[in-house]
């Protein structure tokens, strides 16, 4: 006779519900739960709201991919910004992490993921179809005339920048990779050969 699990009760829920994000496991999320319920519940409500209100409003910038609350995000919509050069990155924390630079003053392509078979996760899953859909029939009057690839140094990062660089290129459009090597600051005895290796690869 098959045995069923006697169903969990709020606090057990709330723990399970916690363990969904990213490095948090049991014990993290039952110290998570109790500090919540003990010292803020008031905290706990409006982080519960939060999500709420977030899950049902947050959608997709239509032309970038973004988290927006709107049709159109307030990059797209930006109009002092340089509508021929699109930027791709990985995860709207990479689209922020640029933008905090103050030097990239065109448009982004976000995609949400990366290439990484072993994942399922293929050029549809990082809505590769979407992107080319931005570049062959932009918005406006002005043709992408160059595509940034800011895609991490991992491998998966690599193989993604790899396949779209490749096709884009297979269409003539200009495509460029962001440098990689010695940090600001940083010092040569510090820095592993691999990077080093490639600083001076990438030398200007």
């Amino acid at each position: 006779m098959a045995r069923h699990e006697a169903p969990q009760d709020a606090l057990g829920r709330l723990i399970e519900a916690l363990r969904v994000l990213p490095g948090v496991g049991p014990k993290s999320a039952q110290r998570m739960a109790f500090y919540l319920l003990q010292h803020d519940r008031n905290g706990a409500a409006v982080l519960a709201q939060s999500l709420g209100e977030a899950v049902g409003t947050v959608g997709h910038c239509a032309r970038c991919n973004t988290f927006s609350e709107t049709q159109i995000c307030g990059t797209c919509s930006d109009g002092r910004r340089d509508p021929s050069l699109l930027c791709i990155v990985e995860t709207p924390a990479d689209q922020v992490m640029v933008e905090q630079t103050l030097s990239f003053k065109g448009n982004y392509f976000v995609l949400m993921g990366r290439i990484s078979p072993l994942d399922g996760m293929g050029p549809n899953e990082i809505h590769f179809d979407r992107l080319l859909a931005r570049i062959e029939t932009p918005d406006t009057d002005v043709p992408v005339r160059e595509v940034v690839l800011a895609t991490n140094f991992t491998s998966e990062g690599e193989a993604t920048a790899h396949y779209i660089g490749e096709v884009l290129k297979a269409k003539g459009i200009k495509v460029t990779r962001i440098a990689r090597g010695i940090p600001v600051g940083g010092e040569l005895e510090y820095v592993d050969a691999g990077t080093l290796a490639r600083a001076l690869m990438d030398r200007r």
